[in-house]
């Protein structure tokens, strides 16, 4: 899949959660849907997008996939 799309997916599920009050909680809950709804696949080639300096991601959404690797 091209970067692009993964990268728009990941920051609409990034605006979902932007509405929680608590950071942490949003942070989580970006991760957590990753973890459910995407395949393997598209997990890691977001997660070497941003281990290759990858900038277009939204913070929340960038702290969770850096939390995908742990």
């Amino acid at each position: 899949m091209d970067n692009s799309n993964l990268i728009k997916m990941a920051n609409n599920i990034g605006s979902f959660f932007k509405s929680e009050p608590d950071r942490e909680l949003a942070i989580q809950g970006v991760e957590q849907h990753i973890k459910n709804f995407w395949e393997p696949r598209m997990r890691k080639q977001i997660v070497d997008y941003i281990e290759n300096g990858g900038a277009d991601l939204m913070d929340i959404v960038a702290e969770a996939v850096k939390k995908l690797t742990k």
